[in-house]
């Protein structure tokens, strides 16, 4: 008798469309965090697989920071159009003045701390009993402690210390009024898992994530674009190197690396020769303290 042999490309994919599944059987009003970053890219791929013959049962949200590059907000839109799916997007601008919050100062001034505000509201205007992400465990440290499902109080908040065990790939959805799951169906994959996976099922990614010519600024060893958003300062100079963005988030927070890699086989290379990790090279927000990003997790941040 022959056997059926999956690779390690397809057992990843097959847990993470039986968590989609999971939770389109689970939750009344589920959503998909939709950044138009590639692991939301591959995420979306995903969720067209698993609910291949019918419409994607949960709509699309983007909590737009004001902050995003331009060319990944046009794929996020060239996407949802081409998957035909509803795309929520919410300001963080219009809840810095609905809240009455403080903008942030300074030379590369983020909002990305601001998000947990506008997804908490978001949340609750549409009632979303489950969120489902692209984070990941290699990505950092904090983000390697969460469960697949997890559980969220009335508050958006998370407790480390409170998580629920996910023995026999068994998960438990069951919450009470006013908490929410947040799902996290690719976090056993690696960054090096997503591109893989990108070249094998030659999925379009928006074009910063390949090398170009971009005039950026020096940040303490760190190339970071030059944008409206930003305010320089006298002696700052602005250089045009050759960069690609291995994530993305607002353009105030995250930086580039120089490279060169053109192409999808380039970019695996160049993540194989790494030893440093793609937010820990990149995300200037995960710097504030050591436990930054648990800090925000614990807010209600994704």
């Amino acid at each position: 008798m022959s056997t059926y042999h999956l690779d390690y490309l397809d057992q990843l994919e097959a847990e993470s469309i039986y968590i989609l599944r999971e939770v389109a059987g689970q939750f009344e009003r589920p959503a998909l965090l939709f950044s138009g970053g590639k692991d939301s890219i591959v995420l979306a791929h995903l969720a067209s697989k698993a609910f291949r013959y019918g419409k994607i049962p949960f709509k699309f949200v983007h909590v737009d920071t004001g902050h995003n590059f331009p060319e990944v907000l046009n794929f996020r839109d060239q996407l949802v159009n081409e998957l035909e799916v509803d795309l929520v997007v919410r300001k963080v601008e219009d809840t810095i003045q609905k809240k009455g919050l403080t903008e942030p100062k300074g030379k590369f001034p983020s909002r990305n701390w601001l998000q947990t505000f506008t997804l908490l509201d978001t949340i609750e205007e549409f009632e979303f009993d489950a969120c489902i992400g692209g984070a990941r465990r290699d990505e950092e440290k904090a983000r390697a402690k969460e469960r697949i499902f997890s559980v969220r109080d009335e508050f958006g908040q998370w407790d480390p210390k409170l998580q629920r065990p996910e023995l026999w790939s068994i998960f438990n959805g069951k919450i009470h009024k006013g908490e929410n799951v947040r799902v996290f169906p690719i976090s056993n994959w690696t960054e090096l898992d997503i591109w893989n996976y990108i070249r094998r099922e030659k999925i379009e990614l928006p074009s910063i994530y390949f090398s170009h010519d971009r005039e950026v600024v020096d940040l303490n060893g760190q190339w970071i674009a030059n944008s409206d958003h930003a305010t320089l300062e006298t002696d700052d100079v602005i250089t045009v190197k050759k960069i690609r963005y291995r994530t993305v988030g607002d353009m105030t927070c995250t930086a580039a690396v120089e490279s060169k890699a053109t192409t999808i086989d380039a970019v695996i290379e160049e993540i194989v020769a790494t030893r440093i990790s793609e937010r820990g090279e990149t995300r200037i927000d995960d710097r504030v303290t050591e436990a930054a990003m648990e800090d925000r997790k614990k807010g209600g941040y994704f």
